[in-house]
């Protein structure tokens, strides 16, 4: 360093500023507060850890936006390098998320009857948090925003709703790299799942034809795969485990149970890597 360059200022240490009731640990991450949003309405010993781990499923929610929300403009920017990375980080949180269903798993119908009632209409499908990420991977349906109207989350989700998912951002780089052709319509409805169809499914045929000519594309096209195999297996085990608690009863917020998670644990997300795999 010469003379004439100024060092840097070290970063002040946690400690320094902290309240005298807690420990900088505590003070950095909110961890007072984050351990005291726990307030079981009933007696029964389970729901104290069904409140936790539903707790800990919606802060995952939030990593997991954070983390596509991250890929999906690092793909923009054309920095696909960089969204392999994040989309690797994002693959070990769902592996977090999906090993949170052994939690409630393991409750018998009895122990779950012990609370349920006062959950009232309270349902996961009610999550704002789980909805955005929906959106942002691709699933769009403006319908699915109405449950949040008249709620705190009712703006995020709408906006999420119409910024551009995960997929468009994947799809646009197969169009500058020549795979697909521009989609240079200014008129799409952004609120609609992204571009779909033979084309595409021909794009990403192309790049698992060539895996070494395409070598970068190909990584995505698996990575992409990797998180939509993941969401796969988050809703059949969704399914098995309301299955195992509840058995044939209707859900807490009104859906059909067992039956509707039937019908959305057969959802893919990025179709057309499933689809082309018939193919080739």
């Amino acid at each position: 360093m010469t003379t004439e360059q100024t060092p840097r200022s070290p970063v002040c240490p946690l400690s320094v500023g902290s309240p005298s009731d807690t420990t900088p640990y505590a003070h950095y991450a909110r961890m007072d507060e984050l351990l005291a949003l726990q307030h079981p309405l009933s007696s029964a010993p389970t729901e104290p850890g069904f409140i936790v781990m539903s707790q800990v499923k919606e802060l995952l929610f939030k990593l997991l936006h954070i983390e596509f929300g991250t890929a999906r403009d690092q793909l923009a920017d054309d920095l696909l390098d960089d969204a392999l990375w994040t989309l690797r980080r994002a693959a070990r949180v769902q592996q977090v998320l999906l090993v949170s269903w052994e939690t409630f798993s393991v409750l018998s119908p009895v122990e779950f009857a012990g609370f349920r009632d006062v959950l009232g209409s309270a349902s996961g499908f009610q999550s704002a948090g789980y909805r955005r990420l929906e959106f942002l991977l691709g699933n769009k349906d403006p319908a699915m925003a109405a449950p949040h109207r008249d709620t705190p989350g009712y703006d995020a989700v709408v906006g999420q709703l119409h910024e551009p998912s995960l997929y468009d951002a994947a799809l646009a780089l197969l169009a500058r790299r020549g795979l697909l052709t521009p989609d240079d319509s200014t008129d799409r409805d952004v609120t609609l799942p992204y571009r779909c169809g033979a084309e595409v499914e021909e794009a990403w045929r192309s790049v698992y034809r060539d895996p070494v000519r395409h070598r970068d594309l190909h990584l995505l096209a698996e990575a992409l795969m990797d998180t939509a195999d993941q969401f796969a297996r988050w809703r059949y085990t969704h399914l098995v485990t309301v299955q195992r608690m509840l058995g044939a009863k209707p859900g807490t917020g009104g859906t059909e149970g067992v039956v509707w998670l039937a019908r959305i644990s057969e959802h893919r997300f990025f179709p057309e890597l499933w689809s082309v795999r018939s193919t080739l």
